[in-house]
């Protein structure tokens, strides 16, 4: 019935997340509600770590994808359990920084790195920045010989492999705004002109073919090209690259109908297309790393809602509008995302109703499901909106000048405020 494991329904016929009763928990922090499972996030971590460790033997690094779902707190689990993070922009470095996480484990993308950005990564030592393009190679070479140290770099590499999902997420064809494209030979070319810098050290390099991805083979083929560019660059250029970042982009399951692969699956089969095409072209194995993006998160969140206002248009649609929407989770609106949900308080009733849930904001298209079967729905009832780990809460505005929701982490039957809700009075700190 649910989409994730630590889902289930207790004696009072009320949805449970990590050990908490869902409708107790929407009384006592209020809805719209981020619901975090601590202990689900920290499985999902230790399930990608395992899996580097035990198909590479330890020569690699799992990194969180902080735009996912960025905050201090999410930040102390994934340094508590060992991985690293990728940051894409100054606010998610900052938050890094705030939250005491390793700089060294440290990956800075982005397709537009300001100067100020750049010159935070220099300043803070960033163990690895991903460069994007010619402009911000240079930029970067000229604020590191400033700063007097030399930056690793890793090179955004578009492999030219097609994966099967949303255009809009789709980053590794030619046709994208990301990185540099080897079929027209400016992966090469950046390359040779990175090597002979003072400023920057060519540490390894990093492609990312998109997201919400259900298929291995586009990853193997991405690894194939991967590791052919690398030797291409041994045997052009004498550079021995030391790192390999495969991105990830892995699919989740939002409603029964995604059928993902088992997390680490993705790793052995992968590990298995490196390591050969490594002996193939007579390059050392590279230093692995993996970008499980929403895979580490998504899974383990939720969102509650207390429903408001019933409209049944007779033969037409039956409406149900919630105390939140597109502004604490615009993904309907930008692609739309597909979930599932259930009635917290009548959690393990039968679906027996064709309905849409509506948001509050002031758009036509401000919805959060589109005909979906749930149990019989009434005013007051708390709706729960599953696997919203990941780009809701990153994602989120004050659109209608409505507050951001706060966000708990539960574990074990206790629940903690990581994040707390936004005020009116937060809405106007900045007006001036």
């Amino acid at each position: 019935m649910f989409v994730s494991k630590d889902l289930s329904v207790n004696e009072k016929n009320h949805l449970v997340i990590g050990k908490n009763d869902t409708v107790e928990l929407a009384k006592e922090f209020g809805t719209p509600l981020y619901v975090i499972d601590e202990d689900l996030f920290r499985e999902n971590c230790r399930v990608y770590k395992n899996a580097m460790d035990k198909y590479y033997g330890g020569n690699g690094l799992v990194l969180y994808a902080n735009k996912a779902l960025c905050s201090k707190y999410t930040c102390r689990v994934v340094k508590e359990e060992g991985l690293g993070i990728d940051v894409v922009s100054g606010g998610e470095l900052y938050t890094a920084i705030k939250a005491d996480f390793p700089m060294d484990k440290v990956y800075f993308h982005g397709n537009n790195k300001t100067v100020d950005e750049i010159r935070m990564a220099v300043e803070n030592r960033v163990g690895t920045i991903i460069v994007d393009n010619i402009y911000e190679l240079e930029k970067l070479n000229e604020i590191a010989t400033e700063a007097g140290i030399v930056q690793n770099i890793m090179f955004r590499i578009k492999p030219g492999v097609d994966a099967h999902t949303h255009s809009f997420i789709q980053t590794g064809q030619i046709d994208s705004k990301f990185g540099v494209a080897l079929e027209n030979g400016e992966a090469f070319e950046i390359c040779k002109i990175a090597n002979e810098m003072s400023g920057v050290k060519v540490d390894g390099v990093h492609c990312h073919i998109g997201s919400q991805i259900f298929d291995i083979e586009p990853f193997n083929k991405a690894a194939q090209v991967m590791m052919d560019f690398i030797g291409d660059l041994k045997d052009k250029l004498g550079m021995e690259v030391g790192k390999l970042n495969l991105g990830g982009g892995y699919g989740i399951m939002y409603t029964e109908n995604d059928d993902p692969v088992p997390y680490d699956e993705y790793i052995q089969h992968v590990s298995e297309v490196v390591k050969e095409a490594a002996a193939r072209r007579n390059v050392k194995l590279p230093f692995i790393l993996m970008e499980p993006g929403r895979s580490l998160i998504a899974p383990a969140g939720i969102t509650l809602y207390t429903v408001g206002g019933i409209k049944d248009i007779k033969n037409v649609r039956k409406y149900v509008s919630v105390d939140g929407g597109m502004g604490d989770n615009p993904r309907y609106i930008l692609y739309e995302s597909e979930y599932a949900a259930a009635v917290a308080n009548k959690a393990g009733n039968e679906p027996c109703e064709k309905v849409t849930v509506a948001g509050k904001c002031c758009e036509s298209g401000d919805l959060l499901l589109k005909d979906v079967m749930l149990p019989e729905i009434e005013v007051g009832d708390t709706l729960a909106v599953l696997a919203t780990g990941a780009y809701n809460y990153s994602m989120a505005s004050n659109y209608n000048r409505i507050p951001r929701p706060a966000m708990v982490a539960v574990s074990n039957g206790e629940a903690k405020v990581v994040i707390k809700r936004e005020t009116y009075e937060d809405l106007i700190r900045n007006d001036l």
